[in-house]
């Protein structure tokens, strides 16, 4: 991992489980929130005693520190029994440090006690470390290891569609009806097999597939398009994988087709376009022009939000949406960005189209890091 060169004095208190700016900070991963401290570039984690050990072990920091004995000097001195807030009371004091930077999701119930001790806590939105949004060679291959696993997991779902047949426009595998939780725990037991986690895996048929974040339940519909968005962490490197692809069992429309055929373009554009320097705004602008140009008009129909309505694409990273934002804002692409391009297409009567592939930015273009064919039909 990259070498952080970070002279705030920081303040975080989480669980690195969940935090990814967190683990960031220490490599280390507990359930349960800890105290982490940065004070004049040398790191410090205040654990207690289950996790102390492990800590001392694992984590890339400079000293581990033991909050029962912390405890137990302060009552001596206090005759009181400290909380989580008096134990950071404490050390800042004796480090004789007054501000501290902590990212946007500082819990109140930590900074209000602080500030009201005098603390000076600065709060800084994402990206917290600068250094998470542009990805190192050892991030990029983490990234592609977790792809690899996904795609395995998609061609375990293609294999249960090609084996399938079609009885009155309905899916069957092996004499029993084909659903989206069955699709779901192929896709997420292959996952588990491979060391990875899977985490709202969605695929939804039909109608459902017109919701983008829809996770599908129910029958699987031959002549449907069933978006599959599969979006797992790998368990060692704790990095995401993000990949969709939409499919058909059976015979698409030629108005689906249409719309596969414009979405496939739309992530063509992006491909062409990203670069470093580039705006990735104008990316995300010309993908909807084309749409528009093909008639495929985006807005309110009948209440309800249809077309293309959500971004081009995210950064990827530890967190599943990270910065950059490949959308409607201006945000410039650099090279070692690593983002999803997948744009989509959704509307009642047709059903949805996504398609998404990861590339890390170059200077002169991207690379993209997804190997998986792109199809609509399958027979």
């Amino acid at each position: 991992m990259k070498k952080q060169t970070d002279n705030r004095n920081i303040l975080m208190i989480a669980a690195s489980e969940y935090d990814a700016n967190l683990y960031y900070a220490t490599q280390f991963i507990a359930p349960d929130p800890f105290i982490f401290l940065q004070i004049k570039g040398k790191k410090y984690l205040l654990m207690n005693d289950l996790e102390v050990d492990r800590a001392r072990k694992q984590a890339n920091v400079h000293e581990v520190i033991s909050t029962s004995v912390l405890a137990r000097e302060y009552k001596e001195r206090t005759g009181k029994r400290p909380g989580y807030v008096d134990l950071v009371t404490d050390f800042l004091e004796r480090k004789k440090v007054r501000d501290v930077a902590v990212p946007g999701n500082f819990a109140l119930e930590y900074a209000d006690p602080l500030r009201e001790r005098g603390f000076k806590l600065e709060r800084q939105p994402d990206p917290f470390f600068p250094e998470r949004v542009v990805k190192s060679a050892a991030e990029v291959k983490a990234i592609e290891k977790a792809i690899r696993q996904v795609e395995k997991a998609f061609a375990a779902a293609v294999d249960v569609l090609k084996k399938s047949v079609i009885k009155k426009g309905k899916v069957y595998y092996r004499g029993t009806l084909v659903t989206s939780e069955f699709l779901k725990k192929v896709v997420n037991v292959s996952l588990m097999e491979n060391d990875c986690i899977a985490e709202n895996t969605i695929i939804s048929c039909g109608k459902h597939a017109v919701d983008p974040h829809d996770r599908g339940t129910g029958p699987i519909y031959a002549n449907q398009s069933i978006i599959m968005d599969i979006f797992p962490r790998d368990s060692g490197s704790r990095y995401y994988a993000d990949f969709t692809r939409t499919v058909v069992k059976g015979k698409a429309s030629p108005k689906l087709k249409k719309m596969y055929a414009a979405v496939h373009e739309g992530q063509e554009i992006g491909f062409r376009m990203i670069r470093e320097g580039v705006d990735a705004s104008q990316v995300h602008a010309k993908i909807h022009a084309s749409f528009e140009a093909q008639g495929f008009k985006t807005g309110l129909i009948n209440g309800r939000m249809q077309g293309f309505f959500h971004g081009t694409g995210h950064g990827l990273g530890l967190d599943i949406h990270e910065l950059p934002r490949v959308g409607g804002v201006k945000d410039i692409l650099k090279a070692g960005h690593v983002v999803t391009v997948e744009p989509g297409l959704y509307y009642e009567g047709l059903g949805g189209v996504r398609l998404e592939d990861v590339v890390v930015v170059t200077k002169t273009g991207c690379r993209n890091l997804t190997k998986a064919a792109r199809f609509l039909e399958i027979r």
